[in-house]
């Protein structure tokens, strides 16, 4: 089996009702801002504390605190799906001496981090009013984290490449396109040859370990999405290059069970011990629909409907409305491959997973008397998940949106 299916929850058979997606936009944005103080920001949720967290503490990365919700606000807003969602772009100077704070207690100097660190939190500053002081520090931490050892999104090049990629389209300066490239550069040259796969991939140092991850947040197909985001500022040759590794890659370990495929967390080298067999944005197909849906060419077409068929049949996560190990994560899957291959299905199948959503935080509040202030890991995500259902157009935040 592809999936552990206790890590899944049946369906709930609910038909899909626009109005009942916008009244849940309108109370997560009306909740959200109503919570929100100039202290605290947003309160923790108990999902998202770590052990020996402080809860009356906010978290405050892109990833799973004030900073994700701000931009979260602020997309909405701009969007139109919530109309008078908080701005509260003058909390961006405040905000970044707290996450520096909050940084400074860990080991190394992780500031350059695109979904931790300083980065997100000044290119939502840069984006709003822009400096020369603050172009030069995203610069400078671009630079930085070029030889990362994480080699992944979460912290290491590929995030710190994605911001480049985003600053050139924005701003459109020579120097964003020209980190891009060396950072690409440097991580090619960071390739490694399995034999026994027949196929390249990166080894991540991260949380204190040597790890071999292909997943979309940790692992080699979110430094694919980075690199065909910004695939246009590459060289014909070089991204022809990095086209044919990536697709024998991706094809080379998927795992197949009759029409449906997945992928293992990691590459797994021999004397490793297995990983579980997850289904979810972070881990497994979802994540690899997503951050490979728009490769030019037929290639991995039939890999990408296969990997979405594994993912309506292991059905929504039991961890909630999430994008990141949550329903609406796997749910951008549908809506990914609705625009790739414009079958009806596809759209039918992400709506669907947002109306389960809907349930599931509904459910979460009852039990934990509160949403879940967050983007990636709680209900902003999820208002924007379901927006993108509401337009049938597949934008997952962060990734293809600007942060900016």
């Amino acid at each position: 089996m592809l999936h552990e299916p206790e890590r899944h929850e049946a369906l709930t058979s609910v038909a899909w009702d626009e109005d009942v997606a916008r009244d849940a936009i309108e109370g997560i944005v009306r909740d959200t801002e109503g919570r929100f103080s100039d202290d605290a920001y947003w309160p923790l949720h108990p999902k998202d504390a770590e052990p020996g967290d402080d809860p009356s503490q906010s978290a405050l990365p892109l990833y799973h605190g004030a900073a994700g919700v701000i931009w979260a606000l602020r997309y909405l807003h701009e969007a139109g799906a919530a109309p008078g969602a908080r701005r509260t772009t003058e909390q961006f100077d405040a905000l970044l001496l707290r996450n520096r704070a909050w940084l400074a207690s860990m080991p190394g100097d992780e500031s350059a981090a695109f979904m931790m660190g300083d980065t997100p939190i000044l290119l939502m500053a840069q984006g709003e009013r822009p400096t020369d002081e603050r172009a030069d520090r995203l610069a400078a931490l671009i630079e930085g984290n070029l030889d990362h050892p994480a080699r992944e999104l979460m912290w290491g090049a590929p995030g710190t490449m994605l911001a480049a990629s985003f600053l050139h389209e924005r701003f459109g300066d020579a120097r964003w396109a020209e980190l891009f490239r060396r950072t690409a550069a440097r991580l090619w040259s960071q390739l490694q040859w399995s034999d026994e796969h027949g196929c390249h991939y990166w080894s991540q140092d991260l949380y204190g370990r040597r790890s071999t991850y292909l997943d979309a947040v940790h692992g080699f197909v979110a430094t694919a999405r980075a690199l065909l985001h910004g695939r246009r500022l590459l060289d014909a040759g070089d991204w022809a290059a990095w086209e044919q590794v990536i697709a024998t890659t991706i094809g080379r370990t998927a795992t197949r069970e009759g029409r449906m495929a997945s992928w293992p967390a990691q590459l797994a080298l021999q004397g490793e011990a297995p990983y579980p067999r997850l289904m979810q944005f972070c881990h497994g197909a979802p994540g690899f629909v997503i951050c490979l849906a728009e490769l030019p060419g037929p290639t991995l077409d039939e890999l990408l409907w296969a990997a979405g068929e594994a993912t309506w049949a292991a059905g929504p996560l039991c961890k909630g409305s999430n994008l990141c190990h949550g329903t609406g994560g796997n749910g951008y899957a549908f809506l990914k491959l609705h625009a790739r291959t414009g079958d009806a299905l596809w759209l039918h199948r992400a709506r669907a997973f947002a109306m389960h959503g809907i349930l599931q935080t509904k459910e979460d509040v009852r039990r934990y008397g509160q949403l879940r202030y967050s983007l990636w890991t709680g209900d902003l995500g999820l208002a924007i998940y379901l927006w993108d259902c509401i337009r049938a157009e597949p934008a997952f935040p962060t990734l293809d949106h600007r942060v900016l």
